[in-house]
């Protein structure tokens, strides 16, 4: 049995450790916000949050999370990083084909929490790894700076 708190739910399965956490995520406790893409931690659509860092949760066996705290896209909204992120994401009309709105969006997550107010070369560096199959990327960057914007003015737009 391994256990481990999904987005503040502590959850436990017999699942074999080898187990790509993505697929516990996805087809065993029912969470589909995290996208499968490339399956080898290429493109980023699988990210979460481990104890509060991004990862890639298609090549995280399940097994080296137990005992651990994992935050998913349906869960993100409940730190003031996320709620300003989906916010700015909504704002700045971001979204189109969505295959890699939730990777953005944890990744975009994750950066504010390390840098409240990112630079764009902190924007370039935290995002350069999660692939938009429809190119937007100034959209997401002006995301990330008015959710920066948004946090230092207490959420207010």
């Amino acid at each position: 049995m391994i256990s481990f708190e999904v987005n503040g739910k502590k959850v436990e399965f017999d699942v074999r450790p080898d187990t790509p956490l993505l697929w516990v995520l996805r087809e065993t406790i029912g969470l589909t916000g995290t996208k499968y893409g490339c399956g080898m931690a290429q493109c980023g659509a699988c990210t979460v949050h481990v104890e509060g860092e991004a990862v890639r949760s298609c090549i995280t066996p399940v097994s080296s999370i137990a005992g651990k705290r994992i935050t998913t896209i349906e869960g993100i909204g409940m730190t003031k990083e996320g709620k300003a992120i989906q916010e700015a994401w909504i704002a700045d009309d971001v979204p189109q084909c969505g295959y890699c709105q939730s990777g953005q969006i944890m990744a975009a997550a994750a950066l504010l929490k390390r840098i409240p107010k990112p630079t764009d070369a902190d924007i370039d560096q935290a995002m350069e790894e999660i692939l938009c199959r429809c190119g937007t990327y100034q959209r997401i960057r002006r995301a990330i700076l008015r959710a920066g914007k948004m946090m230092a003015k207490g959420g207010k737009k």
